[in-house]
């Protein structure tokens, strides 16, 4: 059973005048509150997330030790890609940039990290143990995709995930 007490509503009449005035019994509705500019809230309304393709800067990094074992000659690319990466973060996402240190003080971002170097380190050596190491171009092409299809898709993931946990998504 249950307390049916509370299931009806609660009607007091008050008298101050002549007539009787019935008044139920609803909860006061709190003003809503601007988010402060420290709070995450605050700072999920003012910075826009980040955009996929930002990832992609990453991806390559990931990807950077497979691309050096297909092609060495290709390390001036990799520096210019993590040029690339610093200009456009100090410059056209510059109001991004607290979203983007928010997200890798987080706790998910870090796993994240480690789960890809983790990925990266375990499964060379995995494969190396039993004895079907990647040592062909193709095969190094092949892990870069890879890594950096998993690395955009698990940022993209993350930041999603920390936005919704925030209540900006």
């Amino acid at each position: 059973m249950g307390n049916r007490a509370a299931a009806v509503p609660v009607t007091v009449p008050v008298t101050v005048s002549p007539t009787v005035v019935p008044v139920t019994a609803v909860p006061p509705t709190a003003p809503s509150r601007p988010a402060r500019a420290g709070s995450a809230a605050g700072l999920l309304e003012a910075v826009p997330r980040l955009p996929v393709w930002f990832f992609g800067f990453e991806a390559v990094l990931a990807a950077s030790f497979d691309i050096i074992k297909a092609f060495p000659q290709a390390w001036p690319a990799l520096v210019l890609v993590g040029l690339v990466n610093i200009t456009v973060s100090l410059t056209v996402l510059r109001g991004r940039l607290r979203l983007a240190k928010a997200l890798w003080r987080g706790k998910g971002t870090r796993k994240v990290a480690a789960g890809l170097v983790a990925v990266r380190l375990g499964s060379h050596l995995l494969l190396g143990a039993v004895g079907l190491g990647i040592t062909s171009t193709f095969g190094h092409v092949g892990f870069a995709l890879v890594m950096a299809a998993l690395t955009v898709g698990l940022l993209a993931w993350t930041q999603r995930t920390a936005l919704r946990a925030l209540g900006a998504a």
